[in-house]
């Protein structure tokens, strides 16, 4: 298993988790569950901590996908730019779902404030992430790039036809 391995393995995880923790987090509040909205801001702190492994093995991931023919250096570049993005956000969620977590532990009057703070962070680190999938993916996968109903192949490329 190399570094590109353990990326495409763990790169998933604090993307879904986003989504995730957010639609519980929603659910939390339409049921009116505090039980339920602390699991959300759990998730995200999970998130969090998932997206060091998928940042940190990014680099790995470059140098192995780098040398494969037909592998663009600018869509590396550009997942590369969102992903520092959402590292940076998503951290920042995490931190403060945590703080949310003890201020919600302590009844604190400022729990709705920053329960208020946690779903801005989280729509805006589903916006970011809504990117960095999607510029993952067109780095091995032509068939999501905005210009994939101009790319041909050839005949006699790589693939086994047999």
């Amino acid at each position: 298993m190399n570094e590109a391995h353990v990326h495409l393995v763990v790169n998933h995880l604090p993307m879904v988790g986003v989504l995730f923790g957010f639609l519980v987090l929603i659910s939390g509040y339409i049921i009116k569950n505090r039980q339920v909205r602390n699991t959300a801001l759990g998730i995200f702190v999970f998130s969090a901590l998932t997206s060091i492994a998928a940042f940190y093995t990014g680099e790995g991931a470059e140098e192995v996908v780098g040398n494969i023919p037909g592998v663009s250096e600018t869509l590396l570049h550009d997942h590369e730019e969102y992903a520092g993005l959402f590292f940076t956000t998503i951290l920042i969620l995490g931190g403060v779902s945590l703080a949310t977590l003890f201020l919600e532990y302590r009844k604190s009057v400022f729990t709705k404030y920053a329960l208020s703070l946690v779903i801005l962070l989280a729509i805006i680190s589903m916006m970011i992430s809504k990117y960095v999938g999607t510029s993952g993916g067109e780095i091995r996968h032509s068939e999501i790039r905005y210009d994939a109903d101009v790319i041909q192949f050839d005949k006699d490329d790589d693939r086994d036809d047999n």
